[in-house]
């Protein structure tokens, strides 16, 4: 079963936080039929964090993880700090699929998204 972890910054906010969960809700609704499971982490501030999002899919049976990071520039958060907690459960399952996609920034649709915004 392919799941999907969206992972965000993490927030001292509440509300904050219960806007990812929302998002990771809409997600579940609109993912195809390929994607059985969507979950959401945050990397600090709040729970669950990265390797708990992950072990959540994995016993909910899923059999590879992609972890969409929610960050807009290759900031350490996105280059050092995510794959490092990725790393974490990667070396725990070593025949699991755990890969980190692309993060939201480098989305070509973004483009389209700001545009539409704005306009």
């Amino acid at each position: 079963m392919k799941s999907i972890l969206l992972v965000a910054h993490g927030s001292r906010r509440a509300e904050s936080n219960q806007e990812i969960a929302r998002l990771s809700d809409r997600l579940a609704a609109k993912a195809s039929a390929d994607v059985q499971i969507v979950e959401h982490a945050f990397l600090e501030l709040c729970e669950p964090l990265i390797p708990d999002g992950i072990e959540k899919c994995i016993q909910r049976g899923a059999t590879s993880v992609s972890v969409v990071p929610y960050f807009l520039a290759r900031g350490t958060h996105v280059a050092d700090d995510i794959p490092e907690q990725v790393a974490i459960k990667q070396s725990e399952y070593p025949d699991m699929d755990i890969q980190i996609t692309d993060y939201l920034g480098t989305s070509d649709e973004l483009v389209d998204v700001l545009l539409k915004l704005a306009v």
